[in-house]
């Protein structure tokens, strides 16, 4: 890790049954103990919530978005008001993405979209303009202007922005991509991956980790050379991306083609994924961070999380619990979790009161904090299949 002397990865326990692993991730702003979860705060916040309650959550690691960032309040805004950390008054280590899962959803949709087998619905807004080997051209959401990402801008917005850790630039293929197109965008990725390097060298001042980036799509051979080309490069970390498949049990299979030539001594990320079944499923895998909005998506939407309960979770929305006494869950040691009736949240949800979400969004993150913790204690022990037990029904 020479090129990083301010961060550190260190294994501190391999699982002899797996590929599962605990570690310390160091950055200027903080270690974290993996495995961990990167909870998303998409545009500098977590929706409902200030960085103390994030905090009291249980949470370690935040991430924000680069493509939202650099268009509402810009890069040089952020810089100019003392970085993200100081921004947003969240002191502990950060994460920002490229801006290339952009290309994809604006011309496909999201992850679970692909996951699930969707395809674009007709009529979606696509703003996405063109995909060249310069770069990626879009019209901004907020007013219609042309703008347009490169490799060399994704780094500088990054720097700019200041999060301790960041990731290459790369495009995303769809799971209906062919294999010809989607070996010359992970080609395509692999020249814009080296321009990132190139640029993050020009100016690295020693405050950031850069990711590389494994796609591939879905085909085994195209995932083995990414992954072994991020593993050739001078990267901190590889972030494992792209299309996942069609399925649930594709996914695991796309991911199971990476994880055997990935770099053994960095730390490795899932990008988007992130379901309590997922974080099991994959911490085996050899995974050490994760990120994903479901936790704080849902919670909005009037969903908590829920250890033990079937599906993972329950609607708070359900006329079942409209005169629920029950607290959310009076195991978890936060307030959010035990001092709010079911009852009382429902009530909330249907008054359309932004409290409920603030609430539930905090508990749900403590959820996936407290299932980070247990497994971190779990693994050394051998324990995993029990913990799972105890989690998933």
């Amino acid at each position: 890790m020479s090129h990083y002397p301010d961060f550190s990865f260190e294994v501190t326990h391999r699982d002899p049954a797996s590929r599962a692993r605990t570690g310390r991730l160091s950055t200027p702003h903080g270690a974290i103990e993996t495995p961990n979860y990167i909870f998303c705060g998409t545009k500098a916040t977590i929706k409902g919530l200030v960085p103390a309650q994030v905090r009291e959550a249980g949470a370690d690691i935040i991430l924000s978005n680069t493509y939202h960032l650099m268009i509402q309040p810009g890069a040089e805004v952020i810089e100019r008001l003392g970085g993200l950390h100081k921004f947003t008054g969240w002191d502990g280590p950060m994460l920002t993405d490229s801006g290339g899962y952009q290309i994809f959803s604006m011309q496909h949709g999201g992850v679970a979209d692909e996951i699930k087998g969707r395809r674009l619905q007709s009529g979606r807004d696509n703003s996405l303009l063109k995909i060249t080997e310069e770069g990626a051209e879009f019209r901004k959401y907020t007013d219609g202007t042309r703008f347009k990402i490169t490799p060399e801008i994704s780094i500088d917005v990054q720097r700019r922005i200041g999060a301790d850790l960041i990731v290459a630039f790369d495009e995303l293929t769809a799971y209906h991509d062919s294999r010809d197109y989607t070996a010359r965008s992970m080609e395509r990725t692999h020249r814009w991956e080296d321009r990132c390097l190139a640029e993050f060298e020009r100016g690295n001042d020693g405050r950031q980790a850069l990711y590389g980036v494994v796609q591939g799509g879905v085909y085994d051979d195209l995932r083995r050379q990414c992954t072994e080309y991020t593993a050739d490069r001078p990267f901190f970390g590889t972030a494992v991306g792209g299309c996942l498949g069609g399925n649930e049990e594709e996914m695991r299979t796309v991911v199971g083609h990476c994880m055997p030539y990935v770099h053994a001594e960095r730390p490795v990320h899932l990008l988007g994924i992130g379901r309590i079944k997922d974080v099991f499923e994959f911490v085996r895998m050899g995974i050490d961070t994760f990120d994903c909005v479901v936790a704080t998506r849902m919670a909005r939407h009037g969903m908590a999380l829920v250890k033990g309960h079937p599906g993972e979770r329950i609607n708070l929305r359900n006329a079942c619990y409209r005169e629920d006494p029950e607290p959310l869950d009076e195991r978890m040691d936060l307030p959010a979790s035990r001092r709010f009736s079911r009852g009382y949240l429902h009530h909330l949800l249907k008054a359309n009161e932004s409290v409920a979400g603030s609430i539930i969004t905090q508990h749900n993150i403590a959820v996936m904090a407290q299932l980070m913790r247990e497994i971190r204690l779990a693994l050394p022990q051998g324990q995993l299949d029990e913990l799972q037990a105890r989690w998933l029904v």
